[in-house]
């Protein structure tokens, strides 16, 4: 039995009085009873599949059933095979049989090797006319089980929604797969969210792996993850990185019957340099953060007292590069239209750790890439990872005594880690649009599109409308403040228009002429960085 013990109970009193107080108060509780209460209080984490290399020390989360019989034949639980006494006679070079004390004797348990590379444990032996018959644990059994713990689905962090007891069995199940930790505080996090959002709107259940990277995990292939989440009834696939570009085209083939989403990509645009027409059930979601980033340049330049501005990029390609243009431009229109500084006056530069997040011995280290920012004289520091050691780093300088700020990126509130120093976080908001697609897969009217979300202008950080917002942080003057909500109006209603010529690319040939506005392919594909940009354009 337990016992709660009376408040003081452990304190070291004493005494009779105290004694019948706490005979008094004292309630036994029979253990099923705590059993019930701790059941009734406390859920089962949900499943993820990873891997077998991975699984060690995890607990499985449901029975392991093979996915089809092995042998596909009838056979008894403990089968066996037969051989001549003289053929094991003349392998063993004795009397009988290995492990057997003389022809026809039951003898120990012994190894024998009926195969190249193959062991059969022998657990009884015994003849009958003149055969030797070998009892073993068969091996089709073991190679089933070894298949089917590949597939081993262990519990993540997720708490889900299961749903009313009377929609039991028809839950909407989705699968999202995080390039980074599903609580990076940035990209990776934003995704999660985004599927903790689908859970509480629609009830759903989500199956997710993060950390789906070739350093966290270098034993796990996406289109394989894909492929368990499906098999663990997923409906609908978000594939949340560009890294996963070969895993979800090749998913989409294996189960065309399942709709799937990449968070990146063009596979779905018809005008898309790589445009996949044959895969029905794969469309693209992104949101134009082009115009968040372009705020968030125009925060760090109202703010710069240096007049230069650093950027930690994560690897190169045409998202990254056009997001450092994005910054570049709208730093450049307030540094010349509000500040009336001169375009030649302002320095913008960009320095490239070579993926989307530190990997300590591959990448380039973010904090020191910060800090040769700061050390070549940027005083505003833009985060462009997926994580947010630019901030932190950012903090720690100014906590130092120098003058530095830094821009967050990603996730609404990657200014706490460092708020004092933050003008704000340019986000993605990814819940609105997957709700979206989640619905139409939900009521059938699911299609392949390419969509590429602008903010919601009325109200870029509304959490039910705006894919894309910029959040102002504590760093940001109440003047400054105000300077980019006039900012943000005119990209909002037009006034405004940031990719607009003359441009130029970066080698010093033409990107738009005088005059000339971008259209959504010169602004999607970007070869290289902008003429006025310090920094690769190719790694």
């Amino acid at each position: 039995m337990y016992r709660r013990e009376a408040a003081g109970a452990r304190r070291g009193r004493a005494g009779p009085a105290y004694a019948r107080a706490v005979r008094g108060a004292a309630k036994l509780v029979p253990p099923q009873d705590v059993r019930a209460l701790v059941l009734r209080n406390v859920e089962p984490l949900p499943p993820c599949p990873v891997s077998l290399a991975e699984a060690g020390g995890l607990v499985l989360a449901e029975r392991v059933v093979a996915p089809e019989e092995l042998p596909r034949f009838a056979n008894a639980a403990m089968d066996g095979f037969a051989v001549r006494a003289n053929d094991l006679r003349a392998l063993a070079g004795s009397a009988g049989p290995p492990g057997t004390g003389g022809p026809g004797e039951p003898g120990p348990s012994a190894q024998l090797l009926p195969a190249a590379g193959s062991t059969v444990l022998v657990f009884h032996t015994g003849s009958k006319g003149g055969a030797v018959s070998h009892g073993r644990r068969t091996m089709m059994g073991a190679v089933a089980l070894l298949a089917v713990l590949a597939l081993v689905l262990s519990a993540c962090t997720s708490k889900t929604n299961q749903g009313s007891e009377k929609n039991k069995g028809k839950q909407f199940v989705f699968g999202m797969l995080l390039v980074g930790p599903y609580n990076d505080h940035g990209w990776s996090q934003a995704h999660y969210e985004a599927g903790k959002y689908l859970e509480q709107k629609l009830g759903a259940k989500m199956i997710y792996l993060d950390k789906v990277n070739s350093a966290d995990r270098p034993s796990t292939k996406a289109e394989d993850v894909i492929s368990q989440m499906i098999g663990r009834g997923a409906q609908l696939i978000f594939a949340t990185s560009d890294d996963f570009k070969d895993a979800i085209l090749a998913a989409a083939a294996q189960h065309p019957d399942v709709p799937m989403i990449w968070s990146s990509g063009d596979s779905a645009w018809a005008q898309g340099k790589d445009y996949r027409a044959d895969l029905k059930n794969l469309g693209n979601y992104f949101m134009k953060m082009e115009y968040t980033q372009g705020i968030a340049g125009c925060a760090a330049a109202l703010t710069s007292q240096s007049g230069k501005i650093g950027v930690v990029g994560p690897l190169i390609n045409d998202e990254t590069r056009r997001f450092v243009n994005a910054a570049y431009l709208g730093a450049r229109y307030c540094w010349t239209t509000y500040r009336n500084q001169p375009a030649s006056s302002l320095g913008f530069s960009v320095k490239w750790i070579g993926f989307w997040f530190n990997i300590p011995g591959t990448t380039l280290d973010p904090t020191q890439v910060t800090n040769d920012l700061f050390n070549s004289g940027s005083d505003v520091v833009m985060d462009h990872l997926d994580t947010t050691e630019a901030l932190v780093r950012t903090g720690q300088v100014a906590q130092a005594g120098k003058k530095a700020w830094a821009v967050g990126y990603d996730f609404k509130t990657s200014c706490d880690v460092a708020p004092d120093v933050c003008l704000g976080s340019a986000y993605f908001n990814w819940g609105p649009g997957y709700l979206k697609i989640a619905k139409s897969v939900i009521d059938g009217s699911f299609k392949p599109a390419f969509t590429w979300d602008a903010p919601d202008w009325s109200d870029i950080n509304n959490a039910d409308t705006s894919p894309a917002g910029f959040e102002n942080g504590p760093g940001l003057s109440s003047a400054d403040g105000a300077t980019l909500a006039e900012f943000e109006k005119g990209l909002g209603d037009g006034s405004i228009v940031l990719f607009k010529g003359p441009l130029n690319w970066q080698d010093g040939s033409t990107y738009l002429t005088d005059g000339q506005t971008a259209t959504d392919e010169q602004i999607w594909y970007a070869p290289q960085l902008l003429q006025g940009i310090t920094g690769a354009s190719t790694s």
